[in-house]
């Protein structure tokens, strides 16, 4: 079964496994590039900005974005393509600037992964 975690960006790459992607449409504030050991920085499988931009972080639009989100990623296979070749190949490990642990994209991608993924 793939392993494929979700970390903070600011917890200085704490646990961080494997194949290491920023999966943000915008750069991190505070984050110098160089401090940071990745694998790859994926704006194209965040969420559009018109998508983040509704949600806002606000946790009870959680479930309406998760949905929305999804659909876009369905939209877009190409956008993933990566990510799940990394995942079959060892652990990944999606990096995310949000405040928010339990309502983000990265938790949202990485639930989507592991479905096309079959696990």
């Amino acid at each position: 079964m793939a392993s494929i975690a979700v970390r903070r960006v600011y917890d200085d790459g704490k646990g961080a496994e494997g194949a290491v992607f920023l999966v943000d449409r915008v750069w991190p504030r505070g984050v110098r590039k160089e401090d940071l050991a990745l694998d790859g920085w994926l704006r194209d499988v965040a969420p559009s900005t018109e998508l983040r931009r509704w949600f806002g972080h606000r946790p009870e639009r959680f479930g309406a974005f998760a949905e929305r989100y999804r659909r876009e990623l369905d939209e877009h296979p190409e956008a993933v393509r990566l990510l799940l070749e990394a995942a079959r190949k060892g652990p990944v490990t999606l990096l995310y600037s949000a405040r928010d642990t339990e309502h983000n994209q990265a938790v949202v991608l990485r639930d989507h992964l592991l479905n096309r993924l079959g696990g």
